[in-house]
């Protein structure tokens, strides 16, 4: 294990920003001071230089396709691309070749997670209509949650019988992690939009077909379910205005339904389907600019919770199909503590909200051990950026292994110049470390 002294940086972290040291050792942050830290030999100097340091980004929505869909990512490649982007710990979603339904699948990822992961890791266990027995057997401790998909966006996964629903809600005994969006009232679009368009519909009408309707009745069923059942319920990727009446605003200690809003949603309205076409089509769809501008004000408001990234690669082949055969998702990882820091340059978010939704609030909502914040006893999960650096997002640095970002041409002026996973530097100025320093995380619950 290495000891580093971080020194001359700005530190960012609840709430302040001051210039400070850091001092690292056997993985754990043992000292945090706005005065200089004595220096003993067996110490590494880094020169902040003045840059920002902050907590590890949190994603705890990811899509990292292995096993079975590997041609598309691995858990390799895709904590590659997060560790060069500021993300030091994921949680990982269960829609692979097989889906991740049973105990057994579930310990499968972990397993290659350990050998192979650059990034902290989790995973979610998928609910079907009929694993209840294997939900109520979950290690709270291990597991980040369990996804419910109220809605078919991917394979066999729809959870669609009433029964199992509730009991899904009422038995978890971790937290409902669910995609909403009402399967009726997509076929029903569906139908209406091919009857007038035939099979060669253009991605633009993908937030008619996936509409606001489709969200908001289907989280609003969610909301009704975890309300009668007091489940822990948290809301992936809202995308309308409607929903965010749903929500209760305030701080996230003590909140039993929490909802994220997802990088995409914040960057991206309807008007860009002309551009972009199906490399931003998502599911839930990207919608109406006063969607975007209602989702950012919610989350500066404290009624949506976190920032994610739903990171979900398809091959550039895949995605250049036409709209009914076009996968939905895309990768995000590399790019989304970027995008959040580019609305600082704008003036529309602080820095320090920054880290607050995409590092201390994920840790605090799935209750996770000693990561999201820069605290003496914390792991030293830890990121340096260069905050006045201008780029621009082109195939030779994008590390997605599908090759391709929809944020391709887009220019951004900061950067990530270091990170650190459980206390070693893991990516520097481009650089990877030859070992992974990963664990799996750790839940208190």
């Amino acid at each position: 294990m290495g000891k580093y002294l971080i020194r001359n940086v700005n530190i960012i972290n609840e709430g302040k920003s001051f210039t400070g040291e850091v001092l690292i050792e056997k993985s754990l942050i043992r000292r945090i001071s706005s005065v200089s830290i004595p220096v003993q030999k067996d110490f590494t100097i880094i020169d902040g230089k003045g840059r920002m340091l902050i907590p590890g980004v949190i994603d705890s929505h990811v899509h990292f396709r292995e096993p079975g869909l590997t041609h598309k990512a691995d858990i390799a490649s895709e904590s590659k691309a997060a560790v060069a982007g500021g993300v030091t710990s994921f949680m990982e979603m269960p829609n692979t070749l097989p889906q991740t339904t049973t105990r057994e699948e579930l310990e499968k990822k972990f397993e290659i997670a350990a050998r192979t992961s650059a990034a902290n890791y989790s995973f979610y266990l998928g609910a079907t209509n009929d694993n209840l027995n294997e939900i109520k057997k979950i290690d709270p401790g291990t597991v980040c949650g369990i996804k419910v998909f109220m809605g078919a966006s991917t394979g066999n996964m729809l959870v669609d019988e009433a029964d199992s629903l509730k009991r899904i809600f009422a038995e978890s005994p971790i937290i409902v992690a669910a995609h909403c969006e009402d399967e009726a009232v997509i076929l029903k679009n569906t139908q209406l939009y091919k009857e007038k368009y035939g099979e060669n519909i253009h991605v633009k009408y993908h937030p008619y077909i996936r509409s606001s309707e489709a969200c908001y009745k289907s989280s609003l069923l969610a909301i009704k379910l975890a309300r009668k059942y007091s489940t822990k319920l948290h809301l992936l990727h809202l995308s309308t205005a409607e929903e965010i009446d749903l929500l209760d605003s305030g701080p996230l200690p003590g909140k039993s339904i929490t909802a994220e809003v997802c990088i995409h949603h914040l960057q991206f309205n309807e008007q860009d389907y002309a551009s972009r076409k199906t490399l931003i089509k998502w599911n839930p769809s990207i919608k109406k600019e006063s969607d975007r501008l209602t989702l950012f004000k919610a989350l500066l408001g404290d009624k949506l919770d976190i920032v994610s990234t739903d990171h979900a690669p398809h091959t550039l082949e895949e995605k250049s199909a036409s709209y009914f055969k076009c996968p939905s998702g895309g990768p995000m990882v590399q790019h989304s503590l970027s995008v959040m820091l580019e609305f600082w340059k704008k003036g529309l978010i602080t820095p320090e909200k920054v880290v607050q939704k995409m590092c201390h609030a994920p840790a605090e909502l799935f209750r996770i051990k000693k990561r999201g914040f820069i605290r003496e006893g914390y792991y030293a999960d830890l990121v340096i950026i260069d905050p006045d650096t201008e780029w621009k997002v082109q195939k030779s640095n994008i590390l997605y292994k599908c090759g391709w970002s929809p944020l391709e041409g887009d220019t951004f002026h900061t950067r990530v110049h270091s990170t650190f996973v459980n206390g070693e530097v893991v990516y520097s100025e481009g650089r990877f470390s030859e070992k992974n320093h990963s664990m799996p995380l750790v839940f208190e619950r």
